[in-house]
């Protein structure tokens, strides 16, 4: 496996803002937003969501899903602005999505971050939403199906600032990339710094201690963090493909 790789390269984005047509464009960009975007549409097309289309905010999401001329029984709205549940919607989290509902289902999702990101990375050849869930089915996938490719690792971040736990996600995909790779894998400062602060905590600590992790505890969270912090539970590989994210098969 290591000759299909050999020349693939790894960067680490720190926030959306840092997102460029240019700097993306011809690129793989693996999204993540630990907390809990990607976490949610992993484990919503895990749990056997049709798909889910991101949506920049409340009115795309509202109007995404009246574009789809589906029955209502048939779309789940789903998303949150500033880390509350925004009114009519379905709750933004992975856990209590799925206990909403969402097998057989499309789902419209909108978040403050994540869902933006993912739009914002559109420019690039392919995107992934990833996060640690599901972290070892993507990469694998990645591998396989991209190696003459650039691989940009793009932490959401949180209302344009850093966040920890995509910083700490993004070193987990790294560090599971150099598994295979070897010590000498092509990593920009970004990637091993990323590894770096990965390799120096546990999951759940370093989740529970940012910022954001810290607002979501207070708010009750705390069974939806535990869920986000687990490694490689999935095995789901998650695909942009226009306006949708859907399961695709391990390459």
């Amino acid at each position: 496996m290591n000759e299909l790789i050999l020349n693939s390269k790894i960067h680490v984005l720190g926030r959306m803002q840092d997102v460029s047509g240019p700097r993306i464009a011809g690129k793989v960009a693996i999204v993540l937003d630990v907390l809990f975007a990607t976490t949610t549409i992993a484990a919503a097309l895990g749990g056997g969501a049709a798909e889910v289309i991101p949506a920049v905010d409340e009115a795309d999401a509202r109007a995404r899903a009246a574009a789809l001329n589906k029955p209502a029984d048939r779309v789940v709205l789903a998303g949150e602005l500033n880390s509350i549940t925004l009114p009519g919607f379905a709750p933004p989290t992975p856990l209590a999505l799925l206990e909403h509902g969402v097998k057989g289902k499309t789902v419209v999702y909108s978040t403050t971050n994540g869902t933006v990101t993912l739009g914002a990375a559109r420019s690039a050849a392919h995107v992934y939403a990833c996060a640690m869930v599901n972290g070892a089915a993507t990469v694998r996938h990645v591998m396989r199906a991209h190696s003459d490719k650039t691989i940009l690792i793009v932490c959401s971040g949180s209302m344009g600032n850093f966040n920890i736990e995509d910083f700490y996600g993004a070193g987990y995909l790294v560090d599971l990339f150099v598994e295979v790779l070897g010590e000498g894998a092509d990593l920009s400062d970004a990637a091993r710094a990323a590894r770096m602060v990965y390799r120096a905590g546990k999951p759940l600590d370093v989740l529970l201690q940012g910022r954001v992790g810290r607002l979501f505890s207070s708010r009750g969270y705390a069974r939806e963090i535990e869920y986000a912090a687990q490694r490689s539970v999935l095995d789901v590989v998650a695909k942009l493909d226009g306006e949708r994210v859907a399961a695709v098969a391990a390459a």
